[in-house]
């Protein structure tokens, strides 16, 4: 899903409340990265936190807003920097 909206809109927004959802949407970045490579698309996660209301109750989320990466930013290649 993130793949698809970085191709249609070139800006995504992800939620996830818990460790275990924040996991996986660093997971799913991390997939869609894979995808978008092949269109010569790159991205940058920018977390943050944010409160959001879940029936009347205020809970903390990490909100990541996905962008495609700047040609400026040089990314790691293997988990090294260049």
């Amino acid at each position: 899903a993130i793949a698809g909206v970085m191709r249609e809109h070139g800006y995504a927004e992800v939620q996830a409340i818990g460790a275990s959802a924040i996991n996986q949407a660093v997971k799913a970045a991390t997939i869609a990265r894979g995808y978008l490579e092949q269109d010569g698309i790159d991205l940058v996660l920018v977390p943050s936190f944010t409160e959001v209301d879940i029936e009347g109750n205020e809970r903390t989320a990490v909100r990541f807003a996905v962008f495609q990466r700047p040609v400026a930013l040089v990314a790691p290649t293997n988990g090294q920097a260049v």
